[in-house]
């Protein structure tokens, strides 16, 4: 593992030392105590408290996954977080397709996987993490109405003990999906899956209305069924309406 003290991102440190080519093992973790450029999906920002919480990125380099089923490396990280984190809280999160980790109806983390490619081949997966560990106090005005571990827990969490944890399941996980185990893999990420089979309100293209989550392909589009007809999106064609 690598510790930084500050860095504008640590993907983007991650993917720094990829396109230079330099020598990195598979499963290098790069920690940092303080992001000042932390991204989300789609170029969203990511605050967080400076030592409060835990935002890093693995390496990862899944060469044996085919480019058209890359949401499967998704898939499997996000269920090692997910487990990790539940053997502290005792379980209630669930992955919020298709990178939140959700407690309830708020937001406690991210998951960011960018995806270098090589010609028709992967390169590397940089995967990134964050997490809302021991800060208290977030902006009234995110929609998302973000919590923390602390908070849920009324206690600090040992940053570095949960990091060893969350590695720990995501290999797991990782080796699961290298062995070619994916339908099992799919099932284990649609058990916690946020909203899974729960009839609830979505926004698309300025228009409200029900829907019914069924099914993620390996390509990540989310499968819907709504007033009897199953429909498929991609990211960012759907906007999930917050439960009041």
């Amino acid at each position: 593992m690598i510790r930084l003290p500050e860095v504008d991102s640590t993907n983007n440190f991650l993917k720094a030392i990829v396109s230079n080519s330099e020598p990195l093992a598979e499963g290098t973790v790069i920690m940092a105590d303080k992001q000042f450029a932390g991204r989300g999906q789609q170029e969203n920002t990511w605050y967080s408290e400076p030592g409060m919480n835990l935002t890093f990125s693995i390496y990862l380099s899944p060469l044996f996954l085919p480019i058209t089923s890359q949401f499967l490396l998704n898939m499997a990280v996000s269920v090692g977080v997910r487990d990790a984190i539940n053997d502290f809280l005792g379980g209630g999160l669930k992955v919020k397709w298709p990178n939140d980790l959700y407690y309830n109806d708020q937001k406690l983390g991210g998951i960011l996987i960018e995806n270098i490619l090589s010609g028709s081949k992967y390169k590397a997966g940089i995967v990134g993490i964050g997490i809302n560990v021991n800060q208290l106090n977030f902006d009234p005005m995110l929609l998302n109405r973000p919590i923390s571990m602390g908070k849920i827990l009324q206690r600090d969490v040992n940053l570095l003990e949960l990091l060893a944890k969350i590695c720990t399941h995501i290999e797991a996980q990782y080796l699961r999906l290298r062995s070619g185990n994916f339908n099992s893999l799919q099932n284990s990420y649609l058990s916690g899956l946020y909203r899974f089979k729960e009839k609830a309100s979505y926004r698309r293209l300025g228009e409200v209305f029900e829907g019914t989550i069924i099914d993620v392909t390996e390509q990540g589009l989310l499968v819907m069924l709504s007033n009897g007809i199953e429909k498929h999106y991609n990211f960012k064609e759907v906007e999930f309406l917050n439960n009041i």
